[in-house]
């Protein structure tokens, strides 16, 4: 939601059209930081664990959002969501590979990133209904932080399901 929003977002604020633009820049680069050091956590700790502290970690700086509106504190929570969401859609890959045959793992990736990707466009449109409806982000925010919450159940319902991932195969290569 704040990547398709955020510049809206500090016109409504006051503050152009410029800052908006540079805190998505902002966003994007720690994104890439955050798919680096996702990847490197994911081989330490496995997808699930990956994807729920970069839940928690958006979730977080949804919240944030609300409260701060000043430039300089929207450019840190900027930085802080980047930093969170980069890591997200590419641990949904791992988790499928943890959980699911390898020769399932090309259709369940691909109709996950299909699904990923429906996600965001929709929470993208629903975020500005939201704004059109109450005439501010706030809603849109709690509605962000809402679905994070749904993701964070489901990776806690599979962390204490009983399933456990299966062993990762040295290939020696």
């Amino acid at each position: 939601m704040p990547q398709v929003h955020i510049v809206a977002y500090c016109v409504d604020l006051g503050y152009g059209i410029a800052p908006g633009a540079d805190m998505i820049a902002l966003m994007t680069g720690a994104g890439v930081v955050s798919r680096l050091l996702s990847g490197y956590l994911a081989d330490k700790i496995g997808g699930v664990w990956t994807l729920l502290i970069g839940s928690v970690l958006q979730c977080a700086a949804l919240f944030l959002y609300i409260p701060f509106n000043g430039l300089a504190s929207l450019y840190l929570v900027s930085l802080i969501f980047g930093l969170s969401q980069g890591g997200i859609v590419p641990s949904y890959a791992v988790i499928v590979r943890e959980y699911l045959p390898a020769r399932e793992a090309g259709q369940r990736v691909g109709l996950v990133m299909m699904s990923t990707i429906l996600g965001m466009a929709l929470g993208g449109w629903m975020s500005g209904l939201i704004y059109d409806l109450t005439g501010s982000y706030q809603a849109a925010f709690l509605n962000g932080i809402a679905w994070n919450f749904l993701n964070m159940a489901i990776m806690v319902f599979i962390l204490f399901s009983g399933r456990r991932s299966r062993p990762a195969i040295a290939t020696g290569i």
